[in-house]
């Protein structure tokens, strides 16, 4: 059985995540408007850093710890955040086109007008992440957790969800167009008002024990 990459917080309960390396901490750091293109880092440690309006291309984050971060209004391309994990921080109206997040983790972060265009984030952890209204389209979410995680009337198309995660998870009015539906369980999350193909219908009825003639 395949195994899925080894994500950054071995501990997810803890209050703080573990420093990766107590030499390589960026903390308290004014970073805003910064160009980050082409910059890599790995194994630091982010606290308390301010990233908004920062933009990059091609930059690479790999075991990073990122606590208390502020990524609002900042735009990423082309990005690789492996195997990070993202402890309180914020990403209000903020956008990553074609990013790499895969083994990544997310918790009790805020998600407040968030697009997400293309990109890898298989295995990445968002349960009870709250994404509403957060756009996500052509993503490979392969494996990734979703679990009691809300996505009231957002938009999450044309999305790779295939093993996913999403027991519990609120879909009511979420845009689920072009997306593969087939991890999901009809009878443990909310769908009510969701928009999907007649396609997903028919995977929905089967998960149901339906046949359509």
């Amino acid at each position: 059985m395949p195994v899925g990459p080894a994500r950054a917080n071995i501990d997810p309960v803890s209050p703080r995540p573990p420093v990766p390396d107590g030499e390589r901490v960026i903390g308290d750091e004014d970073w805003y408007g910064r160009d980050l293109s082409g910059q890599s880092w790995t194994r630091y440690s982010f606290v308390d850093t301010d990233l908004t309006e920062a933009v990059g291309e091609g930059a690479v984050f790999d075991e990073c710890t990122f606590s208390g971060v502020r990524f609002n209004a900042s735009r990423h391309t082309g990005a690789a955040f492996t195997n990070c994990t993202f402890h309180r921080c914020t990403f209000f109206d903020t956008v990553f086109t074609d990013c790499k997040f895969v083994g990544s983790l997310f918790r009790r972060s805020a998600f407040t007008l968030l697009e997400v265009h293309g990109g890898d984030w298989s295995f990445v952890g968002l349960p009870g992440a709250d994404l509403r209204r957060a756009v996500f389209d052509g993503v490979r979410m392969r494996e990734a957790d979703l679990t009691a995680a809300r996505l009231e009337k957002a938009s999450v198309t044309s999305c790779d969800l295939s093993a996913a995660m999403l027991h519990g998870s609120k879909l009511a009015g979420t845009d689920l167009r072009g997306s593969d539906l087939s991890a999901l369980d009809p009878l443990t999350v909310e769908l009510s008002g969701a928009v999907i193909e007649p396609d997903q219908a028919a995977v929905i009825c089967a998960a149901l024990g339906l046949r359509v003639l």
